[in-house]
């Protein structure tokens, strides 16, 4: 062979060996991979997955449908349900509209806001492992610590009845009030007083975070107002935390319950759909506000179950529930 062909002829390559900063990138790069959680069976994302039943329970629990979430938040309808659903690409942007949509902050929605501060940290700790009736007593407690938690006789004499439209909380409430010889205060209409519109004209005008802080100040005014009163709250009051801690903390609160065709029937021969309007599965709506509203409505200090009773032994069966509780004997 000669020089000229030795010299053109390729030599044998080496293996390639990664120095400096593309070594360090590239320890990382296997570092997060090797962290990355491995996706479901399903081929779910996890973390995704968790997102999704976090929006799905949010919505249920605010009674929202699915399509006005999405106008509220910008987003089609199906970006929303893959959302939903683990499937959904949800950039960070998209996720602070949906967010705003639910009337949640985005650290709710994405993870723990538990994770803020040391301090949160500690809480948690100690929290995390405890039962249903340990976390009551402790928020309870946080209550009295912090001056937040009401007067224990004022509280007797304000009775909020709360649970979904149709459950009976006007009739019956009139019927209590009456009874007790109680101011009977309907809060819808308060806060249609203090809007100086109807509900739908402030849901549709100004949105549902208005129509939130409405709700907060017709209670607060109906709390300083009324020593004593029975109060027919709106269904939706349970899905605000800072309103619903309120109304535990100054009244009486009693979740009357029906059975879903009951208040579907109820609603419908009130002449009212809402929030099931417009909806082809309306029962199946119903259903899945009342499973996303149960377990604050369950706060309440007394349940009275009204499916299946006329309308007399129901309020006699309520009043005799109420009067025993407050201490007022007939």
């Amino acid at each position: 062979m000669s020089r000229s062909t030795a010299a053109r002829s390729p030599r044998p390559s080496k293996p390639q060996v990664a120095t400096g900063r593309k070594a360090k990138k590239s320890v990382r790069t296997r570092a997060a991979a090797a962290d990355k959680p491995a996706p479901k069976p399903n081929g779910h994302d996890p973390l995704l997955a968790a997102l999704g039943e976090r929006v799905r329970g949010l919505r249920a629990r605010r009674g929202l449908t699915r399509k006005a979430v999405a106008q509220a938040a910008g987003v089609s309808e199906r970006h929303l349900a893959n959302l939903e659903y683990g499937i959904g690409n949800a950039s960070f942007l998209i996720l602070q509209q949906v967010a705003q949509a639910l009337q949640c902050p985005l650290a709710e929605l994405v993870g723990d806001v538990t994770t803020s501060s040391p301090e949160w940290l500690l809480i948690r700790e100690l929290l995390e492992i405890r039962n249903e009736s340990e976390l009551r007593r402790a928020r309870i407690a946080l209550g009295e610590l912090f001056g937040t938690k009401g007067d224990a006789r004022a509280r007797s004499r304000r009775i909020a009845l709360i649970g979904l439209r149709g459950a009976g909380k006007s009739t019956l409430g009139q019927m209590l009030a009456d009874d007790l010889e109680f101011p009977f205060v309907e809060l819808s209409r308060e806060i249609e007083k203090f809007a100086g519109c109807t509900i739908r004209e402030i849901h549709d005008l100004y949105g549902t975070n208005a129509y939130r802080r409405y709700e907060r100040r017709a209670l607060e005014e109906a709390i300083q107002i009324y020593p004593e009163a029975v109060i027919a709250t709106p269904g939706g009051i349970v899905s605000d935390a800072a309103t619903f801690n309120e109304l535990l903390a100054h009244c009486t609160t009693v979740w009357l319950k029906a059975n879903p065709e009951d208040h579907m029937q109820r609603v419908a021969a009130q002449g009212d759909m809402r929030p099931m309007a417009a909806s082809a599965e309306a029962m199946d709506d119903l259903k899945r506000i009342l499973a996303g509203r149960l377990p604050f409505y369950a706060k309440a200090d007394l349940s009275f179950d009204t499916s299946g009773q006329p309308l007399e032994r129901a309020f006699q069966g309520l009043c005799a529930q109420v009067r025993s509780a407050i201490g007022l004997a007939r």
